[in-house]
């Protein structure tokens, strides 16, 4: 099923490229795109060729998107390239209709979440005074929220001991008890060891927390609130009007990754999501794998 997939997607690229005329951004946007449809398939184990896939298959991994936290644009975006490699199937002769025609972004209605562009993490970031010791502590955890994807509880739970930092990953427990294995970044990297050996070690760290990597000025572990209050402040100091929250850092995460070319199932994999059905869980993928996706296509280190 995959080689018929590969086969329409190889001539919807020289559809594009010959009677489009797209410049080769555009092109490989859209062939993106595509790709993200089939990983989807992939992931939730429906086998279908292209000219089996009906609406709702379509509405279905419109929702999947919005749920890792995909701003409307970029679900616009998502939708855009199917509608185009559905339309080129139908001119075919393919198909008798384009399921992908009457696409919408679902629920509308809700609330989408907020996401921070490259450029206002940047910002954020820079704002902080790491002359202070709660400087050097408030940039690891901005660091670590954006470079991993972390809830904020899974944040807070954070342990020395779960720090693989040599070998670049961090282990994390999330919902239900879950473990997974986070790739991190030279740049959170950098910033939490600062933290550790300049802040925390000067701390007297209450003896229950000892394992907590982020601690306040009393040494105790700190709290979900003082994380969201620490983020306003910043937001604030940074001119930043968008109403923040730990959790835009995530859904930043997943936004940026996703629009710079990372892979779906990556992207879930590292945020800890369960399979979008309620009776398979995904199959975990190569954990080096991941950590080249996080090298690969997350905008802190491409940039680099």
């Amino acid at each position: 099923m995959q080689t018929q997939w590969n086969e329409w997607i190889k001539g919807f690229r020289a559809y594009l490229t010959l009677e489009k005329g797209l410049s080769a951004n555009t092109l490989e946007a859209y062939v993106h795109d595509v790709q993200l449809l089939t990983e989807y398939f992939e992931i939730t184990s429906i086998v279908k060729s292209p000219a089996e896939v009906s609406r709702e298959d379509l509405s279905r991994f419109v929702e999947y998107i919005y749920q890792l936290g995909l701003e409307a644009s970029s679900q616009a975006r998502i939708i855009s390239g199917i509608r185009a490699f559905f339309k080129y199937m139908l001119l075919e002769g393919t198909l008798n209709e384009n399921p992908a025609e009457l696409l919408e972004i679902p629920r509308l209605q809700r609330k989408l979440p907020v996401v921070l562009s490259e450029e206002e993490i940047d910002r954020l970031i820079r704002i902080i005074d790491v002359s202070r010791p709660e400087g050097q502590r408030n940039k690891a955890i901005i660091e670590t929220l954006y470079a991993c994807g972390l809830r904020v509880s899974e944040l807070i739970e954070l342990r020395i001991s779960r720090l693989y930092l040599e070998e670049g990953y961090i282990r994390v427990i999330g919902k239900g008890n879950k473990e997974r294995f986070v790739p991190i970044g030279e740049e959170a990297i950098h910033n939490i060891v600062l933290y550790i050996e300049n802040v925390r070690n000067t701390l007297k760290v209450q003896k229950q927390w000892s394992d907590i990597v982020f601690l306040n000025r009393r040494g105790g572990k700190m709290s979900r609130v003082m994380v969201f209050l620490i983020i306003k402040d910043l937001a604030a100091k940074a001119g930043i009007s968008k109403k923040i929250s730990p959790h835009t850092f995530r859904h930043s995460f997943a936004t940026h990754l996703v629009e710079n070319g990372a892979s779906l199932r990556a992207v879930q994999d590292m945020l800890g999501h369960a399979s979008i059905t309620t009776t398979e869980i995904y199959t975990h993928l190569d954990k080096e794998y991941l950590r080249r996706t996080l090298l690969d296509f997350h905008p802190f280190y491409v940039k680099k």
